[in-house]
């Protein structure tokens, strides 16, 4: 059984054919929105942090929205395997014996940061001249703005009747802001799909940006204050930017990801016409197989509902047991990449 799919679009697998699989084919690296769905490739996300780009010399732009965001924040690190280690721990260990309030998952989640950055308190990210680190948040407008639930349901409610229609409307709900090293060739510095602000990334706002990057409206409350934006309500970048639709135009994009199709921002899961593909004929997608996603424990990835579906120690057993399973993920790309053989696996997406 083949667990790890190999998917190009069409300039990824001509430079792939002509070149390899090589890790200097990639610019940029992509980290997908999608909650504790990243537990079930967290194999090959560590694999790919410490050992393929170990060596990395020229600079490698990444772009992450929620838990995405935290994992690229860990392969920014001095160490990526031992924050990425932290990361499993503190997310898995999350504890809600009842219906938790929206404040009380924000102070969990902003404690597994504080974890996550480790003992440099993520001054090592900043300083990383290799991996550019770009975190999308997203600043709520007129209703969306609400400090009361009716309110923001409503807002939220609106968001997606428009989106239907046009997702060029999130514009008129939700602002992109990309926190960032601010470097000049960076592909994430002049979007214009959706309307977009550029803030600059320091040791000050770090962690007040990745709280915001993974605080899901309704469920977390929002960040008012991030060093260096405009005030606001921030919110969860996956409003915008679930899986990404966006032009990438320098050399190929690297995407671990856990499904092989992309829904362009979090409004778009259920839309199953609105998949992005066009911006992606220079990537190459990593996504683990239909049969290997069928093995694992209850026949899926972890998800967000495994909160409400399943206890505390029950959940957990299963997270880590996904996580263990996702070690397969890695094996299979290490392999074929001693081989060689990556022309035998590739797909055309």
């Amino acid at each position: 059984m083949s667990a790890l799919r190999f998917i190009a679009g069409p300039t990824a697998f001509k430079a792939i054919s002509e070149h390899g699989l090589t890790p200097d084919l990639f610019n940029q690296l992509l980290a997908a929105s999608g909650g504790p769905k990243w537990l079930g490739i967290a194999g090959l996300d560590k694999y790919l942090f410490s050992e393929f780009f170990k060596n990395r010399k020229q600079p490698l732009y990444t772009l992450g929205a929620s838990s995405g965001a935290w994992r690229l924040a860990c392969l920014a690190q001095q160490d990526p395997l031992a924050a990425y280690q932290r990361l499993e721990k503190f997310y898995i260990g999350q504890r809600y014996e009842s219906k938790p309030s929206p404040r009380v998952v924000s102070e969990q989640v902003e404690a597994i940061i504080q974890q996550i950055l480790g003992p440099q308190g993520g001054q090592d990210i900043v300083d990383n001249s290799i991996i550019r680190s770009h975190f999308v948040v997203c600043r709520a407008k007129h209703l969306n703005r609400s400090n009361h639930r009716l309110g923001l349901a409503a807002g939220l409610a609106t968001t997606a009747m428009t989106n239907i229609i046009s997702r060029r409307s999130l514009g008129w709900h939700f602002e992109r802001v990309v926190v960032s090293h601010q470097d000049s060739d960076s592909p994430f510095t002049a979007l214009e799909d959706l309307p977009t602000k550029q803030a600059l990334l320091n040791k000050h706002n770090l962690s007040q940006t990745l709280l915001a990057s993974g605080s899901i409206p309704l469920l977390l409350a929002p960040v008012k204050h991030i060093s260096g934006l405009a005030a606001g309500h921030y919110y969860d970048g996956g409003l915008t930017d679930y899986h990404f639709d966006l032009p990438l135009p320098k050399g190929l994009t690297l995407y671990p990801h856990f499904y092989p199709h992309m829904s362009p921002g979090w409004f778009d899961k259920s839309l199953s016409w609105r998949r992005a593909k066009n911006n992606y004929h220079n990537a190459l997608i990593l996504a683990p197989s239909r049969e290997h996603i069928a093995n694992l424990p209850y026949g899926k990835i972890p998800d967000r509902e495994d909160f409400s579906a399943l206890s505390s120690a029950s959940r957990m057993a299963y997270w880590r047991e996904s996580v263990k399973w996702s070690e397969s993920l890695a094996d299979e790309f290490a392999k074929l990449l001693a081989s060689g053989n990556i022309m035998q696996k590739l797909e055309r997406l």
